[in-house]
């Protein structure tokens, strides 16, 4: 038989109606309002200073059941009507009792009755189903507008202006005619067979292997690779404008970062490859028994988040010039020209990626935070391998020349120094036969005199006999420079 609540009557102790705590204090029922918290809570900006409960007298708290009321009234009006408890409420002096911010939990029966008088609405108070109902309405209110705000600010967003949309037709140009096998990468790529580079053979003297098969492999294709980097760099003009040595300086940086992203744009999902140089798709394990080491595992897994962005050709390119004009070079010349070139392209690609719209939130930020990603994760990687051979890329000795990054030895330096002849200025081996000196092989000159392209600086041996040497005096390296231009701009 189900219990009825006991009746609760006018006059009867406070105290009696009250849970005392351990230490014997009285604590406050749910239904008695406290001041303070009423006095630090949110009070909505329709309500006067200092407005007070139409029920009891306390300071209100907002529009609750159709009247200004505080959360005590509130609740002990809710609760009642939700527990159908007015049926059992009575009063010991006829309903006359006198209801304040003192008084109020003396008497339910006459605080129910005020509360009524006033104006509170029973209709009003929502079971558990119809509250329910009504937060996730609100919820989904609230997501409504989420979108509409984002439809609006998306559509504000600035987008391309004329300038800009030349600057971004030269990048995305440079960048296609640069970019071997173009939008048929899939079509025509050719996987490197299972059974290369899934065996290390060779023994490196820092305990690593590695599997000279598929490093063989690599080779073949890297040197185009690096070409075609330089190619794109020399078809932008606010690169072309720049001192050869600061082009220099800005090749041998980016162009790592570069070789990665081409390849992490081209990670195919289905078969977990990426295709080098549009050309040949290679595991991870392949790449990194291939020479690469750790870095492969930054570069796959680049390629796995870049994937969800469904990056166009514009904006690769993009993200390449962004990532060729980088002040972070050590021993640039023209770094505010730099920088204002960087700027113009990221407002460029800022305002490309408005006029895209792409789904993905704030895919903007987004995508910056991957471009540093392509800086950083892959460059230092191997941080922890700092000592080794390969130094802080974790790259293998075989690896870095495998990347244009160290010293190519034997027969492959005339090959390499030719195609990089051919291409333009970008660090590689030390260019020492005579040869009648075209523009290119002015500037290449100039790197090596440098130093940034001479085997014994990169190897860590004495340079001191070479610095000597006639050849590197002959004549002044500004009017190398100077001559380089001049003759790259005649016909």
């Amino acid at each position: 038989m189900e219990q009825k609540p006991s009746k609760v009557e006018c006059g009867s102790d406070p105290e009696e109606n009250s849970a005392r705590s351990p230490d014997g204090k009285r604590k406050r029922k749910n239904g008695q309002c406290s001041l303070k918290t009423s006095m630090s809570g949110y009070i909505p900006s329709y309500l006067d200073k200092d407005e007070q409960c139409v029920v009891c007298g306390d300071k209100a708290t907002g529009y609750h059941y159709r009247c200004i009321t505080c959360e005590g009234c509130k609740g002990f009006f809710r609760r009642t009507i939700q527990k159908n408890l007015h049926p059992t409420y009575s009063c010991k002096y006829d309903s006359c009792c006198v209801i304040d911010k003192i008084t109020r939990n003396q008497c339910q029966l006459c605080r129910f009755k005020k509360c009524i008088a006033v104006g509170m609405a029973m209709d009003l108070v929502l079971d558990d189903s119809k509250r329910v109902a009504k937060r996730k309405l609100i919820e989904q209110n609230r997501e409504r507008r989420r979108k509409e705000e984002m439809i609006r600010s998306l559509q504000q967003r600035p987008e391309p202006t004329p300038e800009e949309w030349d600057l971004i037709h030269v990048a995305t140009e440079a960048h296609r005619s640069t970019n071997a096998q173009g939008s048929h990468w899939k079509q025509r790529r050719k996987f490197l067979p299972d059974d290369i580079g899934q065996s290390p053979i060779v023994s490196m003297p820092d305990g690593d292997k590695v599997d000279l098969e598929a490093f063989s492999e690599f080779t073949k294709i890297i040197t185009p690779a690096i070409t075609r980097v330089v190619d794109f760099a020399k078809k932008l003009p606010m690169f072309s404008e720049l001192p050869c040595e600061d082009q220099i300086i800005l090749l041998k940086g980016c162009c790592m970062e570069i070789m990665s992203l081409r390849a992490a744009v081209r990670y195919d999902p289905e078969s977990d490859t990426l295709t080098l140089s549009g050309e040949m798709a290679v595991k991870r394990e392949q790449l990194k028994n291939g020479g690469l080491g750790v870095v492969s595992d930054a570069i796959f897994e680049l390629g796995k988040s870049l994937s969800a962005f469904n990056l166009d050709d514009t904006e690769v390119a993009l993200l390449q010039a962004v990532l060729l004009m980088s002040t972070d070079r050590s021993g640039l010349l023209c770094v505010d020209k730099i920088e204002k070139s960087q700027e113009a392209y990221l407002l460029a690609f800022e305002h490309y990626v408005n006029h895209r719209k792409h789904n993905i939130p704030h895919f903007w930020p987004k995508l910056l935070m991957k471009e540093r990603e392509v800086q950083s994760s892959i460059l230092y990687k191997g941080a922890a391998a700092e000592g080794r051979p390969g130094g802080s890329l974790g790259v293998h000795p075989e690896g870095q020349q495998l990347l244009g990054m160290h010293v190519v030895q034997g027969p492959q330096v005339r090959q390499l120094e030719q195609q990089l002849g051919e291409a333009g200025s970008f660090r590689g081996p030390v260019l020492q036969h005579q040869s009648p000196k075209s523009p290119q092989q002015r500037l290449l000159e100039l790197l090596h005199r440098s130093g940034i392209l001479h085997a014994r600086a990169v190897c860590g041996e004495d340079d001191s006999s070479e610095a000597d040497s006639p050849s590197s005096s002959e004549e002044d390296p500004e009017e190398v420079c100077e001559d380089a231009a001049a003759e790259a701009a005649s016909p």
